[in-house]
């Protein structure tokens, strides 16, 4: 009888502790994956206001705003800015313009990020595009990881050039499930993020990026969320590349091809 008190103390007391801590768990803007990447494109440094007044840095490369579609690029759970700048820089090469932004919380950004928060980011975004003349019919939206996550909510319903999914889940409560499959996470977790719930409500044209040996969100989960999604859909995976892809010839040659199909 000692030894199941013992062990559901133990139980009890980890539950609390993800409960309170998650969003340390979650969120990591001051990780870094990359070093030394040189930025090649041209960007103006801008800053986009939220509803609820918080500035959000952002990069903006304008080719033609008025003939090329513009890729919103919403970056994944960790790290700044400049960690994507390996990926942003082919986008050179490319009849493509593009805004990448930084999260609340991250990249010196003020606030905390919660789901909440990067929803508003993410429309505030889309906000600060049409006023610089960017139509939704012109917004391609690419989501990175946890982006994907952002980039199914705000594309629901909403009639966007285009939706860019890299390495997406079905939800976080399944990828915290795939970590933690001995902890009750539907109630424990605050930051859901339930793309699959949302996913056919988006009618745009649909690419989805998924790596078959991803160690953090299983290929599965790619696959299902293709599977379930609205045509017309497309799907890129190599038996290779882990959670973020390598952006190769193959990659590259892929996104060329699908953007080429929105104009």
């Amino acid at each position: 009888m000692k030894i199941f008190l013992i062990i559901f103390i133990m139980y009890l007391s980890i539950s609390v502790i993800l409960f309170f801590f998650q969003r340390s768990l979650l969120y990591h803007p001051f990780e870094n994956n990359y070093f030394e990447d040189n930025l090649t494109v041209s960007i103006d440094k801008i800053k986009i206001t939220t509803k609820d007044n918080i500035e959000l840095l952002g990069w903006y490369h304008k080719k033609d705003s008025k003939n090329y579609k513009t890729i919103l690029f919403l970056h994944g759970n960790a790290g700044s800015l400049e960690n994507r700048i390996h990926k942003i820089n082919h986008f050179k090469n490319m009849n493509i313009n593009f805004l990448i932004i930084a999260w609340r919380g991250f990249s010196g950004n003020k606030g905390n990020p919660t789901e909440k928060g990067l929803y508003d980011d993410a429309n505030s975004a889309v906000r600060w595009l049409e006023k610089e003349g960017v139509m939704k019919k012109d917004i391609v939206i690419y989501g990175e990881s946890l982006g994907t996550g952002v980039v199914t909510e705000i594309a629901q319903n909403n009639n966007f050039a285009g939706i860019i999914l890299e390495s997406p889940f079905t939800s976080m409560i399944d990828a915290a499930k795939n970590k933690y499959p001995f902890l009750p996470i539907r109630f424990l977790l605050k930051d859901k993020y339930e793309s699959d719930k949302k996913i056919q409500n988006i009618k745009s044209p649909l690419l989805i990026m998924h790596g078959e040996v991803d160690k953090i969100i299983p290929f599965w989960m790619g696959k299902k969320m293709y599977d379930i999604a609205n045509e017309p859909k497309y799907f890129y995976s190599t038996k290779y590349d882990n959670h973020m892809m390598e952006y190769d010839k193959n990659l590259l040659i892929t996104l060329e091809k699908f953007l080429d199909s929105l104009n």
